[in-house]
């Protein structure tokens, strides 16, 4: 209870905190690069993140960062738990966004964060939504940013890998860039299987070699969606749930 309680409260005051520095932001020159405006902007969020984790008392271990490409990419990264991001933006030196539900647009001062670092929120529930949203990212992985995107839909709780959606391959191919597998394991460990309370776990990143979509554009989405899951099912160890 008590790493839960310290948790929420550094989550809380850091928000808070953070408001000047997204005002900052907001008055960035439109004369900047995309790489010198991202280092700016996600210095606060990483800063963050690493904290957090250090808070809940997990060891993270990262293998394969020098396996990240320069420039924009798409990583896909199975799902385990709400502290997958935290651990990703702090794991991870490149910049980038994340696909996530457009009810992340209620959450007030995330929300501003969320458009600050070049999220894509989602409405799962509207397809023309879902479809124009994946069209911004494919436009801001053009612009030279990345995105972090969680395929399975919904955390998988320290479970087997469940079965892709197509979008994250089709953000990647649509707009040109690599994409980059990555498997994430423990997190689930940190809360989900606790009751609610935070527990440190010991927690794995295992970075996979990146895959051109150019040079695998006759496959289909749906095909070399199966071929990124079963990279991130082998080199995570485990199994995956039957597609």
């Amino acid at each position: 209870m008590f790493r839960l309680i310290t948790c929420f409260l550094y989550m809380s005051g850091f928000l808070i905190y953070s408001i000047p520095e997204l005002t900052k932001i907001k008055k960035l020159s439109k004369e900047l690069s995309v790489e010198e405006r991202n280092r700016i902007v996600h210095k606060f969020p990483k800063q963050f993140s690493k904290t957090f984790m250090k808070l809940t008392g997990s060891k993270i271990s990262v293998a394969g960062l020098d396996l990240i490409p320069e420039g924009p990419v798409v990583l896909i990264a199975n799902h385990e738990s709400d502290i997958d991001i935290p651990v990703l933006l702090g794991a991870i030196d490149k910049p980038f966004g994340f696909v996530s539900k457009v009810e992340m647009k209620k959450v007030p001062i995330i929300s501003s964060w969320l458009d600050a670092i070049n999220c894509v929120l989602i409405d799962r529930n509207n397809t023309k939504q879902a479809v124009h949203s994946l069209q911004e990212g494919v436009k801001l992985l053009k612009k030279g940013h990345s995105l972090v995107i969680f395929p399975e839909g919904t955390r998988s709780k320290g479970g087997d890998v469940r079965p892709f959606k197509v979008g994250g391959i089709r953000l990647a191919q649509d707009a040109g860039v690599p994409i980059v597998p990555i498997s994430i394991k423990g997190t689930a460990d940190v809360f989900e299987r606790n009751g609610r309370l935070i527990k440190p776990a010991a927690i794995k990143v295992t970075i996979g070699h990146p895959i051109d979509p150019k040079v695998n554009y006759h496959k289909n989405y749906r095909e070399l969606t199966e071929e990124v899951r079963q990279i991130i099912i082998t080199i995570r160890g485990g199994r995956g749930i039957a597609s």
